[in-house]
């Protein structure tokens, strides 16, 4: 391969390349100086857990760390923040025919609020950090924009921290107050419900079967007592109706002969038959002083009714003793009669509590639901309370901060040197288009043109092999055009390349801050 052809084509061809060349490197030197400088600046966040441990009171907001640092990004991001936010710092000052999409576009693209860190599975966790940034055309801009921004995200955070604790500790107070009226709307009804059946109710059913056993021993007494004066008061007509004299009962059930005239053998059997009474009340019938009692009580009945009637011996002794027997029989009666309701009564009050203890496992099961549901109840209200407690622990925690929070690490401040655009990379890049483009134009007007500039291409066009080839001889005229060509070539390169920055640096930028910076510490 012969390169000195390849050379030689080359130096043919510099003339265009070295135009091609300058005017990309013009244009890339235009685009670099007229593209507005972007200020960039950033801030550094950083979210701290909570101060008090978990184990002595915990905070009732338990949103996760990258979670909520979404929830902000999305809230900040919205339509109304961001416009807001751009009115206050004044974004879009110089341009106010800008409509309001196209301004959410615009700061939506510029801002960056980035997380990195945060918990980790299965590893150790992170710190949770949060780079926030603007670009802006203004250093001052960019740095009010981002503490904007800033301030934004923790005034989020806390409105956000403390809404969840206050709507949490809001809905403990409700459900501690709906516990409380619950439990007394069912107090209410188990008090009413034992005031309607105060005498059926299970706390009392020992009393009233006691109750119970003590009627029916005073029932089987007042029948005891009834059949014991319905004996007197046969006794008392039979021994009227025998002897025509009364028997009076005094108090101390002792007992004496009220005849007026008695005559011995009456007055025997008086006797013997008051000491029957006595001792029936002490002694079984089968008892033999009893038995030899009414034995000698029979006899002296015997003897009794072979006397003469008294009648006819006085007619006014048979008055006195029928006014009399009439006393004692009223005031029997009188006793049967109270005896007998005595013993309704009794039979009526037993009768009642038969109701009631009939009545009691019904009440039982009654009340027993009532405080079932009133001790299920007491325990919600006791657990409502007790989270009341845990939520107002929260909420004082969350209202001191105190909980999980975001504080700022790095504050933005103004950058002293603008983020973009990068002024030598656009004017490398420049250079290096027209290079490329003057380097694919000299490839293409080569591989076009048909002329025989080599031996090889006589031996290819003519089919004929080549002993010698005499070269084109440069006659003095063309030495001197060719001379003259690259010089002009110069001359308009350097006006034209001289010219244009000229007019940038009077009508764009001034190109010697720029030249220094770039001969000096760059961008």
């Amino acid at each position: 391969m012969d390169f000195s052809i390849y050379w030689q084509l080359f130096r043919r061809r510099i003339p265009m390349i070295l135009l091609l060349v300058t005017i990309g490197g013009a244009a890339g030197l235009w685009l670099a100086l007229s593209l507005p400088p972007q200020f960039r600046t950033e801030a550094v966040l950083i979210v701290e857990s909570g101060q008090i441990p978990d184990e002595l009171a915990a905070s009732t907001v338990q949103t996760g760390e990258i979670e909520a640092l979404q929830i902000i990004r999305q809230r900040i991001m919205s339509r109304e923040v961001l416009l807001e936010m751009a009115n206050d710092v004044g974004i879009y000052a110089d341009n106010p025919g800008l409509g309001a999409d196209e301004k959410v576009a615009d700061l939506r693209a510029r801002i960056g609020i980035e997380t990195r860190g945060g918990p980790v599975r299965r590893t150790v966790a992170d710190a949770t950090i949060v780079n926030v940034s603007f670009t802006a055309p203004t250093a001052r801009m960019t740095a009010d924009t981002v503490n904007q921004i800033v301030t934004l995200i923790l005034q989020t955070n806390v409105e956000m921290r403390t809404s969840v604790a206050r709507q949490t500790l809001d809905f403990f107070n409700q459900e501690v107050e709906r516990f409380e009226q619950e439990l007394t709307q069912v107090s209410s009804q188990i008090l009413n419900f034992q005031e309607s059946n105060l005498e059926a109710l299970p706390d009392s059913l020992e009393f009233r079967r006691n109750r119970q056993a003590g009627l029916q021993e005073r029932l089987i007494q007042l029948e005891r007592e009834q059949a014991t004066l319905q004996d007197r008061r046969a006794q008392l007509v039979t021994f009227f109706e025998t002897t025509g004299s009364t028997l009076i009962d005094g108090p101390g059930n002792t007992q004496r002969s009220v005849a007026i005239r008695l005559r011995p053998e009456e007055q025997n059997l008086a006797d013997l038959q008051t000491e029957l009474a006595s001792l029936s009340a002490v002694l079984s019938e089968n008892n033999p002083r009893i038995v030899l009692l009414r034995s000698r009580i029979e006899a002296a009945e015997a003897l009794v009714a072979n006397l003469p009637s008294l009648d006819e011996e006085d007619g006014t002794s048979g008055e006195t003793e029928t006014s009399l027997y009439d006393v004692q029989l009223a005031d029997l009666d009188a006793q049967i009669l109270y005896i007998e309701d005595q013993k309704s009564a009794t039979e009526a009050q037993m009768n009642e509590i038969n109701r009631t203890i009939q009545a009691t496992p019904g009440n039982a099961v009654t009340l027993s639901s009532l405080e079932r549901t009133y001790a299920n109840l007491q325990e919600q209200y006791n657990q409502a309370v007790a989270n009341k407690a845990r939520a107002e622990t929260g909420s004082m925690i969350e209202a001191l901060s105190r909980g999980q929070r975001i504080t700022v690490v790095e504050q933005a401040v103004p950058p002293a040197q603008p983020s973009s655009p990068n002024r030598p990379l656009i004017l490398a890049g420049g250079i290096g288009f027209g290079l490329f483009l003057a380097l694919a134009i000299a490839l293409l007007l080569e591989l076009l043109n048909r002329t025989i500039r080599h031996p090889n291409d006589l031996q290819k066009g003519l089919g004929i092999e080549v002993f010698a080839t005499v070269p084109y001889i440069v006659t003095p005229r063309e030495a001197a055009n060719t001379h003259l060509r690259r010089v002009l070539t110069g001359l308009f390169f350097a006006c034209v390349v001289g010219g244009g920055l000229w007019f940038i640096d009077q009508n764009v930028t001034p190109l010697v801050p720029f030249v220094q910076r770039l001969l000096g510490t760059g961008l």
